[in-house]
């Protein structure tokens, strides 16, 4: 029986990391690639390691495996996030299709802030 959950958890796990590397190809600009390889690939690598953890059926192992998912599920976020708004503040231009550009005028090029809704422009 564990074999057959293995077996799933793995191939499931593969296919999310073959639709990030599909996504990473296809996407038409920085911002979409982002948000593919941040969703599928943390969860297909989630999956190849939940597998890993049956197979080997072991405290210590199953440990790593849930500390490294954990610390996955923690950075994989906020890495994108640093990577878009650095793209964003250098210029890279969002798809031409892209229907609505949320920094658009919160954005100060020489000081590099950001204004929020809430705040007043001196």
């Amino acid at each position: 029986m564990s074999d057959i959950i293995i077996g799933i958890l793995a191939t499931l796990g593969t296919l999310f990391v073959l639709l990030a590397a599909v996504g990473v190809i296809r996407m038409p600009d920085t911002y979409l690639r982002i948000s593919v390889t941040t969703k599928a690939a943390t969860l297909g690598i989630g999956l190849i390691l939940a597998a890993a953890a049956i197979y080997f059926n072991e405290i210590s192992i199953t440990s790593r495996v849930l500390a490294i998912i954990l610390f996955i599920l923690l950075t994989a976020p906020v890495g994108a996030h640093l990577i878009g708004r650095a793209s964003y503040f250098i210029g890279v231009k969002l798809w031409s299709k892209s229907l609505i550009d949320d920094l658009e005028g919160k954005y100060k090029k020489s000081t590099h802030e950001l204004k929020s809704e809430g705040t007043e422009e001196d």
